[in-house]
């Protein structure tokens, strides 16, 4: 039981790791490209970095296993850790994510001025 839940919360934890790294690097590259600036300095880098370690390693740490995990089958030796589910949910949430930061980044200074621009005429 002990064992299953250790490999469940390694999975979860390898998929938020996986996720929150990919857009990251994603943001700083494509924003660096395009911008000739990072929008992510290496300080900041390190902070989410920092961040989202803590929350998912408390997120590993205190899960407690249920008798619910016996009763599906034990994985193979053979299978891979990350599933194609898991890579599914990874890429789909990157996806999600980056549509998110790259609207506030390329859009959200319009966004702002418009909604500013409202207020004004009240």
């Amino acid at each position: 039981m002990w064992g299953r839940n250790v490999y469940d919360s390694i999975s979860k934890f390898l998929q938020f790791q996986l996720t929150v790294n990919v857009v990251a690097v994603i943001v700083a590259f494509t924003g660096a490209c395009i911008t000739q600036d990072s929008p992510l300095k290496a300080v900041q880098m390190l902070w989410v970095n920092l961040i989202m370690d803590t929350f998912a390693s408390l997120a590993l740490a205190t899960e407690p296993p249920t008798e619910a995990l016996l009763l599906r089958k034990p994985y193979g030796r053979n299978k891979p850790l990350i599933s194609r589910t898991m890579m599914k949910n990874i890429l789909g949430h990157a996806v999600y994510q980056l549509t998110l930061i790259f609207t506030l980044l390329f859009v959200g200074e319009k966004l702002g001025q418009t909604r500013c621009s409202a207020h004004q005429r009240l």
